[in-house]
């Protein structure tokens, strides 16, 4: 009973804490960000913006993205361990359809709403055969479970007010900039931003429950999941691979706790601050009942910055992530002695990793009057990345010195109207001396927004 007055309480206190927040902030203060949030708060949360009229209680839309790349260097498998023997690869191209995603929700009423959408990765549901690098370069064929058709949200929400709604099903984790900010309309680059789509799952989503809220210049979200699964850590990707779960279900033996704070106190700039705390080593199937792993936990701690500004005809985004992870050295020995069946990556992993990124872009057209009144855009943009998924490393774990790179690109985003974008990009990764750099040259189009409302 206390427990449940206490919950009432909070969510009052937080309702009129909005109410109070709101009377005391400028409405002009706020008018560049609430334009720039509506449509993104309308597709990513299938709500009705406030104040808008409400002409359905279904909500459908979705985002996708079509691109080419040509690459001009080695694709071997090989290329890292004997790279001087692949110097003067040809390049090669590929096309793909990275994220293709539906959505669909639809508002109950009295303060009940449903979201949910689905994503199809790569164009397919069939099986994918990849080159095995850790398995002597052997061809092997997959089926991935969320890895070709992904159920990516599906939720029911109760709002009490704008400041505290509670969020209970399969939802995006808000750790970085990537998992908040996701579709293609939100980053320059022809494919999301490399560091955090390395290092981080991407887009991240579990199943679990959300508390979060808007007042006066502030929003916040706190998540309660299930944690990773060190069993399929990995040297290239760190905890990439280990969110999701290769079975019919996912393992829930050790919980994690996510949380994200943005701020919009100056005009035109949001600061935000995330963060992910919970234990791994647990959350495997075949648990090791032997005493010395007893005090095993393989805690992943992240902390993530990012910001966002829009003004003056500027666009300029950046991020830095930091990831740790103890009993590296454990988890590294078990999951190398892991059975050949086993999902486990049974590869070196690292105790901390790191991704840095910012991207500037400005639009030309807004010099041009005509194109300006037809709310065309061009933007000229130029991105820095800096990432590393073996940044340190236990004794005993070997340190692959190819994970860790600084890539460069520039490029295009041309707006025709304001849900669709054709990209075009140059990019360079480059690496540590002894290893070939890796240059690419990316087209894509991509669209984001409502189909109906």
């Amino acid at each position: 009973m206390k427990q449940k007055v206490w919950g009432v309480s909070l969510g009052l206190m937080l309702c009129a804490g909005a109410l109070y927040a709101g009377n005391e902030t400028k409405p002009a203060q706020k008018a560049g960000e609430e334009a720039k949030l509506k449509s993104i708060e309308a597709v990513e949360n299938n709500r009705t913006v406030e104040n808008e009229p409400k002409k359905s209680r279904l909500t459908l839309g979705g985002y996708g993205e079509a691109v080419y790349s040509r690459n001009f260097y080695s694709d071997h498998y090989l290329r890292y361990t004997s790279p001087e023997a692949y110097k003067d690869a040809k390049s090669h191209g590929r096309f793909d359809l990275p994220h293709v995603v539906i959505m669909l929700g639809y508002d109950f009423g009295k303060g009940w709403t449903m979201g949910s959408e689905i994503e199809f990765e790569h164009g397919g549901t069939e099986s994918a055969i990849e080159i095995e690098e850790s398995e002597g370069g052997e061809y092997e064929s997959e089926i991935e479970r969320g890895g070709e058709v992904a159920l990516e949200q599906f939720w029911i929400q109760k709002s009490f007010c704008p400041a505290f709604n509670i969020k209970l099903g399969h939802i995006i984790v808000p750790v970085g900039a990537t998992n908040a900010h996701h579709l293609p309309t939100e980053f320059f680059g022809v494919y999301r931003p490399e560091g955090e789509n390395t290092i981080l799952p991407c887009t991240w989503h579990e199943t679990g429950i959300s508390l979060w809220g808007k007042a006066g210049d502030w929003r916040y979200e706190a998540m309660l999941l299930p944690g990773l699964d060190s069993d399929r850590f990995g040297r290239q990707g760190w905890i990439h691979d280990a969110a999701g779960s290769p079975y019919e279900f996912k393992i829930a033996n050790a919980m994690a706790g996510a949380f994200r704070v943005d701020n919009y106190s100056v005009k035109g700039l949001r600061l935000s601050v995330s963060g992910y705390v919970g234990n791994s080593f647990s959350n495997s199937l075949m648990r090791s009942t032997s005493a010395k792993y007893e005090g095993v936990k393989g805690t992943v701690t992240i902390g993530a910055f990012d910001f966002d500004y829009h003004g003056h005809n500027w666009i300029v985004r950046g991020y830095a992530d930091y990831g740790h992870l103890s009993d590296s050295d454990i988890i590294t020995t078990w999951n190398k002695n892991q059975q050949k069946s086993s999902p486990s990556k049974k590869q070196d992993v690292a105790s901390d990793a790191i991704a840095v990124g910012i991207e500037a872009g400005y639009d030309l057209f807004s010099q041009i009057a005509k194109l300006r009144e037809k709310e065309q855009k061009l933007y000229v943009f130029a991105r820095y990345d800096y990432y590393d998924s073996m940044y340190k490393v236990e004794t005993g774990v070997y340190q692959y010195d190819w994970c860790g790179r600084t890539r460069l690109a520039a490029g295009v985003n041309y707006y025709p109207i304001k849900d669709i974008v054709v990209k075009g990009e140059y990019s360079i990764g480059l690496l540590k001396s002894k290893y070939n750099n890796e240059p690419s040259i990316s087209l894509g189009v991509a669209y984001a927004g409502l189909f109906g409302r």
